[in-house]
């Protein structure tokens, strides 16, 4: 547990605002609960960084509606991915102040004093129609209270919309980069910076294509040493590892 959170319950304690019922719980090693199946992990925050992320692909709206509840009412932010529309819709009739982005499929709940993380992410989509992946690692950018940028549309088919970007690339800490087809823009991207640049294959293009195992097979191969590979469509996994890149160099520098 951070040493400022320790200090909080502690003047809580001593203040009678908490009893020492609720400090020992929240002083476990492991906090948990128990939601409609779900064995939600409060713990995961302090040993990791950042809250447990709601994987929304099978789970019903209720026990969404349900666990999101459970993280708020233990002071943490929540992030549910992968929620259809008709799904978000049920949540939303269920929870006030929950955003949804159809693009992104991706429901989320900041808290109202969250603080932010310092550092500053930019996310290029080489084409609108990988949009959607970039759209998931910018929601989770928003619910870590990380800053960014998107650039869409940057493709190497036209290499000189990537140049007209080069000083916004420079002055990033961390780039995501989404491409499908041949998954060439890493490298390219790449070879303009001196930062960690993580890939993110998409399942975008025609049947050689392989539903992304082309692109992540050419990011893998990459020629630029500071590229870095995330699953294909995986834009949350791109998104929370450079969050937890940049709250390492926050601590770092401490």
């Amino acid at each position: 547990m951070e040493f400022a959170e320790l200090n909080r319950i502690l003047e809580l304690v001593s203040s009678g605002e908490m009893s020492v019922g609720d400090a020992s719980k929240k002083l476990s090693l492991w906090q948990r609960a128990d939601v409609q199946n779900v064995t939600l992990d409060l713990d995961r925050q302090r040993r990791c960084g950042f809250p447990e992320v709601i994987y929304g692909e099978n789970k019903t709206a209720e026990t969404i509606a349900a666990t999101m509840q459970a993280q708020r009412d233990n002071g943490q932010p929540s992030l549910a991915t992968r929620i259809s529309s008709t799904k978000a819709e049920q949540v939303l009739e269920q929870l006030d102040g929950v955003s949804y982005n159809a693009v992104a499929r991706v429901l989320r709940w900041n808290l109202p004093d969250q603080q932010c993380l310092a550092g500053r992410v930019l996310v290029i989509s080489a084409g609108t129609s990988d949009l959607p992946v970039a759209a998931e690692a910018v929601e989770t950018l928003l619910w870590m209270g990380i800053e960014y940028e998107l650039i869409e549309d940057v493709g190497v088919a036209g290499p000189h919309r990537l140049v007209a970007q080069v000083e916004r690339l420079r002055a990033a800490d961390v780039l995501i980069v989404v491409a499908g087809l041949e998954g060439a823009l890493p490298s390219v991207v790449g070879g303009y910076v001196d930062c960690p640049v993580i890939a993110v294959p998409t399942s975008v293009g025609y049947s050689t294509a392989f539903g992304g195992v082309t692109a992540l097979l050419g990011m893998l191969n990459s020629c630029a040493s500071n590229v870095l590979v995330a699953n294909v469509d995986a834009g949350f996994k791109a998104a929370y590892n450079a969050g937890v890149m940049l709250r390492s160099l926050k601590q770092d520098s401490q």
